[in-house]
């Protein structure tokens, strides 16, 4: 297929070259072919060429090469030696003939540097293997261009030979390897790449290409049309946009070295596929210009740079995808028949503060009198000392807990550093040291609500005299969670003078995070992500540029893995693709945002642990159902719309099950709207005593519970009493 004429405009631009997939053969190819084995018949081609004559040093060459000999009288010369006038003469001719010698020898290695260039590119190309063609875009003139011979079942009459771009979009091609064109004279094409960064990074490449003003008005001498694409929204005149062209190439170029190389981080040099050996930029300029390509250096700082952004802004995709895990956990955690009476107990010394600390904390260790309190290192140190004291004695009682209830996990330890209780007591208690609780710590994880309870009494008559403070205001249903979205309950009891603290955890909102999870919360206080509702707001603000290239970096974290090769269990990449698919919303890549998300919730669906009904699930299924309307595909936004309203009242289902109300039964009684109008305070009064109802039915729950898993707690009871 050939569309546009011949185009001799001489305008600046850049030329890339890649592999697409010929539409004869599929790609990957199949089981038995091996995407490997074309890999390697292709590394091998590149790298086995003969010898050409051309390339052999000439006689001429090698006696312009060559160095002029030393003169007698600049041999072993003592300081005390003076060189006559004729000596001169003969120095500094033979400087003369050294820096000729020397230009020479760069002149040949940049001669043979360039010829070693072009025959390698000659090379490539014929030695393309079956099922790949190479195709050549230049932004200069719009043209993309085949330049490798077609395969033996290449269809030649629909082959793309010679293309001028108009418009450029992403396709529904299922590998989102695809890009839609449009030629100047209206013929519709399409290219699948071998790669998912070869599409996205010629994508933008066209973006820009249509951006550009002058390329347009130049074509339109032609006759020919085009669509400039979102880069003209940006305001950007020529010299900027040539400047962010070059930019953002050179990295997708350096990223792709990186990949192909195996230089990054926990990849094994696989990653690249054979398409990656026929990527390359080049940058064109008018002749005479002397152009120089953006230093190695320089491009690697700036992709240091994405490189954190990118990091920072997975971080926070994690975060808040954790953040809903803990949430969920504590919705499911709540339908348990024994929450009712836990959410009516009240802690001992509990200021229910939601998610922090405060200085107006009721319980503070003893002051020690023999310490300065201005000096808040020794301070410090010195409570450090009382917590080592008495950490013996909270290993005993830890070990003590865990015996009687078969805990999940016991943990104690280690001791808080002094520098880290003076920040913390900077922080929370305006420099406070002695409302710093946790010098001496441990923590034990339970199994669920029950076994807290059974805790909770088996503290109470076990060491009842020694507790200083019940923590459980975090897992109220009227309180906010910690920062972050967890929830548990704390024990403070005194132990040789010194309070010390039990963290008690339940184990569906421990096996979230696990021992991480501390490191998540401390994230989220940090970066204040409770204050996103949606991560992809951390994008917010972001210029076109800096979107793109987190876009490339995107891909270098998946370069391992294409989607089409997602599996349901690489929890890792399936995140890489989640924060990836936020980046397409706001560059504008709404294709690729859809066909990402329908993998990624296939994926849900596939996986034993979560399933089609699942939080996660749902949460996937509400952007598929943006970014389809933001596509115009009404229907199919409206079929998902009822999979996530299915999942909506679901959840509510479960949850009016689990509290069976007869609240909610009285509400719907046919004499209810007469009653409340008789009487006003009838409906406050009854809510109240159905609340009371139910905490009374959950307080026999427990004691059914407690009679059958925990039966030893009444002789623990009654040793107490004696």
């Amino acid at each position: 297929m050939t569309t546009g004429g011949e185009n001799n405009l001489s305008l600046k631009g850049t030329t890339l070259v890649a592999a697409f997939v010929d539409p004869a053969y599929s790609w990957p190819p199949a089981d038995g072919e091996g995407k490997n084995a074309i890999e390697l018949q292709a590394t091998t081609d590149l790298l086995d060429y003969a010898n050409d004559d051309d390339d052999a040093t000439t006689d001429a060459e090698r006696e312009a090469m060559k160095m002029p000999e030393k003169p007698a009288c600049m041999k072993k010369r003592s300081i005390f030696n003076c060189c006559c006038s004729a000596d001169l003469d003969v120095v500094s001719d033979y400087e003369q003939k050294r820096k000729k010698a020397i230009a020479a020898r760069k002149e040949y290695q940049a001669r043979k540097k360039s010829k070693d260039r072009a025959r390698r590119k000659l090379e490539r190309l014929q030695n393309v293997p079956e099922g790949i063609l190479i195709y050549r875009l230049d932004t200069a003139n719009r043209t993309i261009d085949l330049i490798s011979e077609p395969s033996n079942n290449t269809n030649l009459e629909t082959l793309v030979t010679s293309y001028v771009v108009a418009s450029s979009s992403p396709s529904n091609d299922v590998s989102r390897r695809g890009i839609d064109l449009v030629s100047d004279d209206g013929t519709k094409a399409t290219l699948v790449a071998c790669e998912q960064r070869t599409a996205i990074a010629w994508l933008e490449a066209m973006d820009l290409m249509l951006a550009d003003s002058s390329k347009r008005n130049g074509l339109q001498a032609f006759n020919q049309k085009s669509e400039s694409g979102a880069w003209a929204d940006e305001g950007l005149n020529k010299s900027e946009r040539d400047q962010i062209e070059n930019q953002y190439l050179n990295l997708a170029a350096y990223s792709n070295k990186l990949i192909r190389a195996g230089a990054l981080p926990g990849k094994n040099g696989k990653g690249g596929g054979a398409g990656g050996i026929y990527y390359s930029v080049e940058f064109q300029s008018d002749e005479g210009e002397d152009y120089e390509e953006e230093a190695l250096e320089s491009i690697a700082k700036r992709r240091a740079v994405i490189k954190d952004s990118w990091d920072f802004y997975r971080m926070i995709c994690s975060l808040l995808r954790d953040r809903r895990k803990y949430d969920e956990a504590f919705r499911k955690m709540q339908l348990d028949p024994v929450y009712a009476y836990l959410n009516s107990m009240t802690g001992l010394n509990d200021p229910g503060e939601d998610g922090s600390e405060s200085i107006e904390k009721e319980i503070s260790q003893k002051a020690l009198t023999d310490i300065e309190s201005t000096n808040k290192t020794q301070l410090a140190e010195a409570l450090v000392k009382k917590a080592e004291a008495a950490l013996p004695s909270l290993v005993e009682i830890c070990k003590a807990l865990a015996g009687s209830l078969g805990m999940e996990e016991v943990g104690v330890g280690p001791i808080k550093d002094p520098q880290a209780a003076i920040r913390k007591a900077e922080k929370n208690y305006q420099g406070d040291l002695y409302k710093v609780t946790d010098y001496c710590r441990a923590m034990v994880v339970v199994k669920d609500f029950p076994s807290l309870l059974a805790l909770l009494e088996l503290a109470r008559d076990s060491f009842g005299p020694l507790i200083r403070r019940v923590k459980l205001s975090t897992l109220k249903a009227d309180h906010k969670a910690l920062q972050g979205g967890y929830r548990d309950c704390k024990i403070n009891l005194e132990l040789k003078d010194h309070i010390c603290e039990i963290q008690i955890h339940l184990w569906p909102m421990y096996t979230v995070c696990g021992v991480d999870g501390f490191r998540h919360y401390r994230h989220c206080l940090e970066y204040s992500t409770d204050s996103f509702v949606d991560p992809f707001d951390a994008l917010e603000g972001l210029d076109r540029k800096t979107m793109a290239e987190l876009i490339v970096m995107a891909e270098e974290a998946v370069a391992d893995t294409p989607l089409h090769n997602l599996e349901w269990y690489q929890e890792k990449f399936i995140l890489d693709y989640f924060a990836e698919v936020g980046l397409f919303i706001k560059h504008g890549l709404d294709q690729w945002a859809e066909l990402t998300l329908r993998t990624l919730i296939k994926l849900r669906c596939e996986s034993p642990d979560i399933g089609p009904d699942h939080h996660e699930t749902y949460v996937l299924n509400r952007y598929l159902e943006q970014v389809l309307r933001r596509l115009g595909k009404e229907e199919e936004a409206a079929i998902v719309a009822k999979d996530v309203l299915r999942a909506e009242e679901l959840r509510k289902t479960e949850k009016e099950t689990a509290e069976k109300s007869l609240w909610t039964q009285f509400l719907n009684a046919p004499t209810s709207a007469y009653e409340m109008i008789a009487d006003p305070n009838k409906t406050e009064r009854e809510e109240q005593e159905m609340m009371r109802k139910e905490v009374k039915a959950s307080k026999k729950q427990w004691r059914r519970i407690r009679h059958e898993r925990f039966s030893f707690l009444d002789s623990v009871q009654d040793d107490g009493m004696k």
